[in-house]
């Protein structure tokens, strides 16, 4: 009883991030046990503790790099709790776990709802509860009706229907949730000609990464009453995020082509061209699935997409990365600066100046982590430097694809990949709040001086 009470007395004098660190490390350890189960694997197949940890990791940050080879290794138990694993990564373990509270009939507290804010990456106490139910019921109907879609679909490919709906499941949770894990061995490399099923993945991708936020005020949008829709207004958040999310799947899918005009895409029709390219500008979002070897593309175009993987998705989504709204922020500074504006201004709104820090302090922060990780990885790999930097991107994204290296690193380099994964996950802000000073700072100022920039 003594130990509980230190334990409590412990957890208490946690900041709401530190309490949120913990609970994911709880979640890390929980989803590590439960693939470790021996029920999880295929008969006969033994793997070793940390490639069950990266996968746990993987999964529960929804990033989908993978040291195993899922259709070889897990067998179908094994899948059903991997995708579980997926959906608690996509949704958030404060969310989740407020969502089974409510449905409990339990009350959610103050410190409650600090935490499934500092979760769902929001700026306000108002309306938490009501957000947690909403996401969840709109993630819900949206993965029915693609399981139902997908493996209604996959009927065609597969010889039973129990095969055909598990694929349609499973594709629907790894796509949502961003995961990019796959049971086919190949991602959807087997779909390529297959337009039908690019068009639903991308669509679940686009959902699971655009935004809760924004997918909610679409919901109540679309079901609103005439009269009620002409007096909505898109908050400033939706505007942005579904502007910035959408010029960079056009732009992302117009370099991808242009860059392998010459090589991959030489040869290939224009509706071949149309879906590989647009197709991977839209899982370097953060879904990670993928219709062809992306190795087969030049370096130059690896480099390009490493750098979509590093903006990644939107911030209150499944995805990861320095987030949509970062970098358009980051660039509309900088273009608002060098015209020799002031105050940043945005659909006739003006951005709040610690917005603007924010963005810029992600940012920098994002390249030193993920600089410092390439770094020390490409002195221990035997592998390019564009591999490992694709890798390292990827990882922070929470994207998942891979040039086919991740089973040959180093215990270190995975350990070094899972510890982007979790900050792509949870977000550079959240990660720095970990280390914040609950200390009050004195109401006096130093006297200021100028320094040369430049």
């Amino acid at each position: 009883m003594n130990h509980q009470n230190l334990i409590f007395r412990w957890i208490r004098k946690l900041s709401p991030v530190q309490i949120l660190l913990f609970f994911y490390l709880i979640a890390v350890l929980s989803s590590t046990g439960i693939m470790a189960l021996p029920v999880a694997y295929q008969e006969g197949v033994d793997v070793a503790f940390i490639d069950v940890l990266f996968t746990s990791v993987s999964a529960l940050s929804v990033t989908g790099l993978s040291t195993i080879t899922i259709a070889d290794t897990l067998s179908t138990t094994g899948i059903i709790l991997l995708a579980c694993i997926l959906q608690l990564g996509a949704v958030g373990v404060m969310s989740i776990g407020t969502f089974i509270w409510l449905l409990l009939g339990k009350k959610i507290g103050l410190k409650e709802r600090r935490l499934i804010m500092t979760d769902q990456n929001q700026t306000s106490f108002e309306g938490m509860v009501r957000l947690i139910k909403q996401i969840v019921y709109v993630l819900l109907v949206i993965e029915l009706v693609g399981f139902l879609i997908l493996g209604t679909y996959f009927l065609q490919y597969f010889p039973t229907a129990k095969e055909a709906y598990l694929h349609g499941f499973f594709g629907t949770i790894s796509a949502v949730s961003n995961g990019g894990f796959d049971i086919t061995g190949q991602s959807l490399v087997p779909f390529k000609d297959d337009y039908f099923i690019q068009f639903i993945n991308m669509l679940l991708i686009i959902f699971g990464a655009i935004g809760f936020p924004v997918l909610i005020e679409v919901k109540e949008y679309i079901f609103a009453k005439y009269e009620n829709r002409k007096l909505m207004r898109f908050s400033l958040f939706t505007k942005l995020t579904t502007v910035t999310f959408l010029i960079l799947i056009i732009l992302g899918a117009l370099f991808i082509f242009l860059l392998d005009i010459g090589n991959f895409f030489a040869g290939k029709s224009w509706h071949e061209a149309l879906f590989y390219s647009l197709f991977q500008s839209v899982t370097t979002r953060s879904g990670g699935l993928s219709t062809m070897d992306v190795s087969q593309l030049t370096e130059g175009n690896q480099l390009f997409m490493s750098m979509l993987m590093f903006i990644g998705a939107s911030p209150s989504s499944a995805g990861g990365g320095i987030r949509t709204t970062t970098f358009a922020l980051v660039v509309i500074f900088i273009i608002t600066y060098a015209r020799g504006g002031g105050n940043i201004r945005i659909f006739g709104r003006e951005i709040y100046d610690e917005d603007l820090f924010k963005a810029v302090t992600v940012t920098l922060m994002a390249i030193v982590f993920v600089f410092s990780s390439v770094l020390v990885m490409s002195i221990i790999e035997p592998f390019s430097l564009s591999e490992i930097l694709f890798e390292a991107t990827s990882a922070f994204g929470t994207v998942g694809l891979s040039l086919g290296i991740t089973d040959e690193i180093s215990t270190f380099s995975k350990i070094i990949l899972m510890i982007l994964m979790f900050i792509g996950r949870i977000g550079i802000i959240t990660f720095l709040f970990i280390f914040k000073n609950n200390r009050k700072s004195g109401k006096y100022h130093y006297p200021k001086e100028k320094i040369i920039i430049g």
